[in-house]
């Protein structure tokens, strides 16, 4: 873990709108080389459209987002984005007969040509990521015959293959079973390690607080909270937050988080 450092990616102020509807509202947050920074909050709390924002995928209504050299996101084209910054969305196109080493190469776009010039680190950036994502075994199997998981993994190596200095994941255990969730956390681990500034959003709390040096909540589209897990995830602030009673227990790895039963009238009845 790197601190103290020039943000490799900032964004200040920064409100972001869908229509006419304001999403997030004037959010600052900063990604540190070397930083795992989780985004953590209720479904409906801005959370993936923040990451989306810090990509200039989707473009801020208000505020700015700039790289460490100040460049604005906004005045860079897609290929010099795909060279800074690398995106694992929640939702994926799902090409039809396409192998699986074909999708993970498109993450080299960026690194060719205009016109599919030579990209002489590309087969090797390839079979690393491949590696790492855990898919190298399916790489001649196309990916419309693969499980959820299986595609999770495989947009991740496609991730990976961009070779960027910034790894931005939207919700990326999701469809994954324990053994491969644990090895996509590790990949965030080894990310930081290797001097990657990491944003991550997570809706298990327990995992942010495992993985992460530091935690933004965002509840109904504002930062309340940002900074360690263990200062952020407080049994106040997430009760207020997800609006249930929840308990916290600092364990050796982290937080044991648990949201405490509050008993009601039944809603559901049977017929007599």
């Amino acid at each position: 873990m790197t601190t103290g450092s020039t943000p490799a990616l900032r964004a200040q102020d920064v409100s972001l709108d869908y229509g006419r509807t304001r999403i997030v509202h004037e959010a600052s947050i900063a990604l540190e080389p070397g930083t795992v920074t989780a985004l953590v909050g209720p479904n409906g709390s801005g959370k993936s459209t923040l990451l989306r924002g810090l990509t200039a995928l989707h473009r801020p209504a208000g505020g700015q987002v700039v790289f460490a050299d100040g460049t604005d996101t906004t005045g860079l084209g897609e290929r010099e984005l795909a060279r800074r910054i690398a995106l694992l969305a929640q939702s994926h196109p799902d090409p039809s007969g396409v192998s699986v080493r074909e999708v993970v190469g498109y993450g080299r776009f960026a690194h060719r040509g205009r016109f599919r010039g030579a990209d002489e680190r590309g087969d090797a950036a390839i079979d690393r990521a491949m590696a790492a994502a855990g898919v190298d075994e399916l790489a001649d199997r196309s990916v419309s015959q693969l499980s959820g998981g299986q595609r999770q993994r495989v947009w991740l190596a496609t991730c990976l293959a961009q070779e960027t200095g910034i790894v931005l994941l939207d919700e990326p255990t999701t469809y994954l079973d324990l053994r491969y969730q644990l090895e996509i956390l590790e990949i965030v681990h080894e990310l930081a390690a290797q001097g990657v500034a990491v944003g991550i959003v997570l809706h298990d709390l327990e995992q942010a607080a495992e993985v992460a040096d530091r935690v933004v909540l965002l509840v109904a589209g504002r930062i309340v909270a940002a900074g360690t897990p263990q200062d952020v995830l407080t049994p106040q602030r997430l009760s207020a937050a997800y609006e249930v009673p929840i308990d916290v227990e600092p364990v050796a790895d982290g937080l044991r988080i648990r949201p405490r039963r509050v008993r009601r009238e039944p809603v559901i009845s049977r017929a007599a």
